[in-house]
C-alpha cells in the first residue's frame, strides 16, 4: 500500500536519502513508497537472490550479514531507523550482496527500481539529489570499511 502523512514526510526529511528534496518532490517519492510489515527474526532480504528494490527503515533494528566460503555468517552490520539500505542492487543491478533479517518487529518503506525511474522521468532534478544522497551514504559506509579493514590490518600485522 502506498502510504503518506505528515508525521512520515518529517522523519523521512530527517533522513540522508530524502534530504534536499523539496515538498513537491518529496510528496511525490512518498506516493511511490510501499510500507512494509516485518516480524522479528523474518528474512527481509536475502543474499545472492536478485533484488529490484531498496528500503527505508522507520521503525525496529535489523542485523546485516554476509556468508563466508566456510557457509558460516559474519555480522556487518545493524540497521535502525534512518537507515536504509538494498540501494546498490538499484545502482549496480546486481544480486543482493548481503542478507538483513529483523532482529525486532520492524516497519520498512520500501522503493522499487520501477518507482524509482518513475521519479526520474518525473522529476530529473529531484533524481539527481537522491542520487546524490545514496553516492554520500555509500562513501560513508565505504570510509566506515576502510578504518575496520586498517584496524584488522594493524591488529594481524602490525604498522609498517
Amino acid at each position: 500500500m502506498a502510504v503518506s502523512s505528515p508525521d512520515l514526510k518529517a522523519f523521512l526529511l530527517a533522513t540522508p536519502f530524502f534530504g534536499g528534496l523539496s515538498d513537491a518532490s518529496l510528496d511525490l517519492l512518498i506516493s511511490m513508497l510501499v510500507e512494509r510489515h516485518f516480524d522479528s527474526g523474518a528474512i527481509v532480504v536475502a543474499e545472492g537472490e536478485s533484488g529490484r528494490s531498496m528500503f527505508v527503515v522507520h521503525s525496529g533494528t535489523l542485523e546485516v550479514s554476509e556468508r563466508l566460503e566456510t557457509g558460516a555468517a559474519i555480522h556487518m552490520s545493524g540497521l535502525e531507523s534512518g537507515d536504509f539500505f538494498g540501494e546498490m542492487t538499484l545502482l549496480d543491478m546486481q544480486n543482493r550482496s548481503a542478507t538483513v533479517v529483523a532482529q525486532t518487529p520492524t516497519l520498512l518503506y520500501e522503493l522499487t527500481a520501477q518507482k524509482l525511474y518513475a521519479f526520474y522521468k518525473a522529476d530529473i532534478h529531484a533524481y539527481v539529489i537522491v542520487l546524490q544522497n545514496i553516492n554520500r551514504e555509500l562513501c560513508r559506509r565505504l570510509r566506515r570499511a576502510d578504518a575496520r579493514i586498517k584496524r584488522l590490518e594493524v591488529r594481524e600485522a602490525g604498522p609498517r
